[in-house]
């Protein structure tokens, strides 16, 4: 008796165990599949852009709950260098007037500054050198989600703006769901003190943090630690141990993707250079009750161009800005306004090749629009120079949009003559 009995308690708790570990994709669907998306409401055609008028507010959806947003995914071809932050992604919930998620594109999507890089992420990725950027979070809702996209240059048009927005259909979500936000900020250059990333009231798990520095000294910007404040404590509760700590990193930074953690942007220790990295918290969520302040040192060293160092743990001028993504019950509306999409982004000068003094050999392989200037020797001796003036003498930093052809081929950049880098 004993004996079989032990038998049936053994195969009972197997088949529990089988059981639990079906993935839920492949149980029947409880919800209802829906994309809102750019395609060219004649089916027959190939119009499947929007174009953004400078001040222009592209509408993405408006989403009637409940429902949960699962994918966004954008590409853009625009003549403003700085797209990626001028076009700003909002989203607002249940109908509310202040959106819950406000950013510039770009670092909405992992990579700071405008720039565009690949990388590869649990919740964001982005492919195509750049250009193709897709996001994964779970966005719920109950009542009603409105996702627009707004050109903020006051000088650009966003010619082609793709998208998809999908997202499901639900009878209900549970009474106590957490909402989707994101908030980014910017201090240019950052103040003395401890950079804050996130102030938030409610109940709820902050999940990630896009960080992104410019630096305006040659040196180390990431010796700052990660400190987070819960539910008012005095003292917080968590602390790291410096910058590329908190990001999964050491000993400095490198170009490099994992799923929970990496660095999406890497050009270096000099002035101008720019970086961001970004860490998620999808397996180890923040928890807070009431409230959260997240706050991080710019702390780091300064070097000589002949690596002396001048300083080696003071808090650095350098320009930050930064993405905190988190959910909380109930959903709270943010300030909508950013700063001005000039301020935004360093005082670039902003030289468009065409407007240069350009000699090309062969001439006759050269075409130049308003916006570009095309370049097609057929052979390797093809040599193209752009010739501009600088107002007063200085240090430097040069940034050149090259666009991407199925056609192009290699070259090598010189600068007064001297070879930059390796074809």
């Amino acid at each position: 008796m004993f004996r079989m009995l032990l038998g049936i308690l053994i195969s009972i708790m197997l088949i529990g165990s089988i059981e639990a570990e079906i993935s839920p994709i492949l149980l029947p669907p409880e919800f209802e599949t829906h994309r809102e998306s750019s395609s060219d409401p004649n089916l027959e055609g190939n119009i499947d852009w929007r174009t953004i008028e400078p001040g222009e507010t592209l509408i993405l959806g408006e989403l009637r709950g409940p429902g949960i947003i699962n994918h966004i995914w954008t590409t853009t071809r625009s003549d403003d260098p700085f797209f990626a932050r001028s076009l700003v992604i909002r989203i607002y919930w249940d109908g509310a007037e202040r959106p819950s998620v406000v950013s510039p594109l770009g670092d909405f999507f992992g990579v700071g500054h405008a720039a565009q890089a690949d990388f590869s992420s649990i919740p964001v990725a982005t492919s195509s050198f750049g250009r193709s950027r897709n996001c994964y979070w779970e966005m719920p809702f109950r009542e009603s989600a409105r996702v627009t996209v707004t050109n903020e240059s006051d000088r650009y048009l966003t010619q082609l703006f793709y998208f998809y927005l999908d997202w499901q259909k639900v009878e209900s979500l549970p009474e106590d769901v957490l909402y989707f936000h994101a908030k980014y900020h910017q201090e240019f250059p950052a103040k003395p003190g401890p950079y804050t990333i996130l102030e938030a009231t409610g109940t709820g798990k902050y999940l990630g943090t896009v960080y992104s520095a410019q630096q305006v000294e040659t040196g180390w910007f990431g010796e700052g630690d990660d400190r987070f404040y819960i539910d008012g404590e005095e003292k917080p509760r968590l602390v790291g141990t410096g910058t590329e700590d908190y990001f999964g990193d050491a000993w400095g930074f490198r170009k490099f993707s994992r799923p929970y953690h990496g660095v999406s942007l890497w050009e270096g220790y000099f002035p101008g250079d720019r970086n961001t990295a970004y860490r998620w918290h999808l397996r180890d969520p923040i928890a807070f009750s009431k409230s959260l302040r997240f706050e991080i040192e710019h702390k780091g060293s300064v070097f000589t161009d002949d690596w002396e160092v001048v300083e080696g743990f003071i808090d650095r001028p350098d320009w930050i800005s930064s993405v905190a993504f988190w959910c909380q019950t109930p959903p709270v509306g943010l300030e909508s306004n950013l700063p001005p999409a000039s301020e935004r982004i360093a005082p670039y000068r902003i030289l468009m090749a065409s407007e240069t003094v350009i000699a090309a050999t062969p001439a006759g392989a050269m075409a130049i629009t308003p916006t570009s200037v095309s370049f097609s020797p057929g052979d390797e001796d093809g040599e193209i120079v752009f010739d501009f003036e600088l107002d007063e003498p200085g240090r430097y930093q040069i940034n050149a949009y090259i666009s991407h052809s199925i056609f192009g081929g290699v070259y090598q950049p010189f600068l007064n003559g001297h070879r930059l880098g390796e074809p």
